[in-house]
């Protein structure tokens, strides 16, 4: 879970988000680059319409239109499918850039596509708050919405939906339900509070998995919001009607707001240590703007020249820190996978080839990765590192974008055996390798003396006992 929601975001760009769907349609949906909803749509390139030109056609106009550069597709039924619709799309988009010129081609060429998980979009779909947020959007569609904001922020999207419902993580149904909520829900609330709000933007669910804030004073801050405009400073929130000095001490320091009266309330600074930073300003002769960012000066300062009894020395290095990089955020910058061009189809995949994928799901036996030619490849945990590995999930999480070699292909039976021990074993694990992970059985009889294990790839043929145990 954390893994998912600590997820890199996009950040401010256009997405279309497509729900696949059979024989009910792709469903489609367009948020411009702050989230909203501008643009809605059905089409049915599978059975029984099987439309594929006319869904390319209305489509390409959607993207021409809203100046689309993102495509964000579900992960769910006729996912695959619906990779092969997104990917003849952006052919299209490219083909209509060439006729139009240059600068059309070079916004063709920055268009590219992503699977995000749409575990809980149908519970979203139903839920009170998206009947608030999207009145008027038929139930359908509001998957395919929240699946486009997704790939935006991750984080900001998925507060919205239960965490079980997420559907993260091995037996989550065989635990105690209370522990388990219980859990998740501090999972989420110290991935919200790591990361940071918005003051000015964020939803009432994002708002409400802040340390110290209700649900009620959530709605109380957005109500505030509504009906006064963008709060100009932290101070602000003590206007909010039902929140009082101790809610407020809990929550400010990860409420941020861009473009403030304070310059310091868009940093994890808390409020209560803004005269920590006036000692910081009197000492260095400079207003917090020519500070904030500059390292080089902040390394010159002793934090235990600005420590006291109410604040310590670890606590002058986190402001410290925080001034360095003011406003950062922890996630992980945003990345697609470079998929090969010509490697489209898993007929395309030769023994040896070595691939950029993204891992779409992680098992205690190894890794699913996405090598965009609809059919994940696995990584069994034996071939994850040159060292031990007991679990998947120590080496890899979803998301990952990763380097692969193909070991064995199997197009009857759709199965791609990969590695990430790609090249010789690093220097100090070569020789004895008693400490590796060993499989037990292969496809084709126990391993010989002599077989592939000798080549460093390992009997991966043995993958094919590691898919039966999953239900994909």
């Amino acid at each position: 879970l954390r893994d998912l929601l600590l997820a890199a975001p996009a950040g401010p760009r256009v997405v279309m988000g497509l729900d696949p769907g059979i024989r009910t349609g792709v469903k489609v949906a367009v948020v411009d680059s702050t989230g909203k909803l501008v643009d809605t749509a059905t089409v049915f390139p599978h059975e029984p319409r099987k439309d594929w030109e006319g869904s390319l056609h209305t489509l390409g106009k959607l993207c021409v239109k809203h100046g689309v550069n993102l495509i964000a597709f579900g992960n769910g039924t006729a996912s695959r499918e619906t990779d092969k619709l997104a990917a003849d799309l952006m052919k299209l988009l490219a083909k209509m850039a060439d006729q139009a010129g240059s600068e059309a081609r070079a916004t063709a060429a920055k268009i590219e596509k992503v699977v995000v998980s749409e575990a809980g979009a149908s519970v979203y779909s139903a839920s009170e708050f998206a009947s608030q947020e999207m009145p008027d959007v038929d139930v359908s569609l509001r998957g395919a919405a929240s699946i486009a904001r997704r790939l935006q922020d991750p984080l900001a999207e998925l507060v919205k939906i239960d965490p079980k419902s997420i559907g993260v993580g091995q037996y989550q149904h065989d635990v105690n339900q209370s522990e388990l909520a219980r859990t998740l829900g501090t999972v989420v609330e110290d991935c919200v509070n790591s990361v940071g709000v918005d003051l000015n933007t964020a939803s009432v669910p994002l708002l409400s998995r802040v340390s110290g804030l209700s649900s009620t004073v959530a709605k109380a801050v957005v109500r505030w919001r509504e009906a006064h405009g963008a709060f100009a400073s932290r101070q602000d929130l003590m206007k909010v009607t039902g929140l009082g000095a101790k809610t407020f001490e809990q929550s400010a320091g990860f409420l941020r707001i861009r473009g403030g009266s304070n310059p310091l309330d868009m940093t994890g600074v808390h409020p209560e240590t803004y005269s920590v930073v006036e000692q910081i300003i009197a000492k260095t002769g400079k207003p917090v703007p020519e500070i904030m960012g500059r390292t080089d000066l902040l390394k010159t300062l002793r934090p235990e020249l600005f420590a006291n009894d109410k604040f310590g020395v670890i606590t002058v290095k986190d402001i410290f820190t925080e001034l360095e990089k003011p406003g950062r955020d922890p996630r992980p910058d945003f990345k697609v996978a470079r998929f090969n061009e010509g490697v489209e189809d898993i007929k395309d995949l030769k023994e040896g080839m070595v691939l950029e994928g993204t891992v779409s799901n992680v098992a205690q036996f190894g890794a699913f990765i996405d090598l965009g030619v609809h059919q994940d490849g696995l990584v069994h945990v034996s071939q994850l590192a040159y060292k031990f590995v007991n679990d998947a999930r120590e080496v890899v999480k979803t998301g990952d974008i990763v380097k692969v070699q193909v070991v064995e292909v199997d197009v009857a039976r759709k199965r791609i055996a990969l590695t990430m021990k790609i090249g010789a074993a690093p220097e100090g694990q070569r020789g004895d390798r008693s400490g590796e992970n060993r499989y037990q059985g292969a496809v084709r009889g126990e391993r010989q003396q002599g077989s592939r294990q000798d080549t460093g790839l390992g009997s991966v043929s043995a993958m094919a006992s590691a898919f039966a145990k999953v239900k994909r």
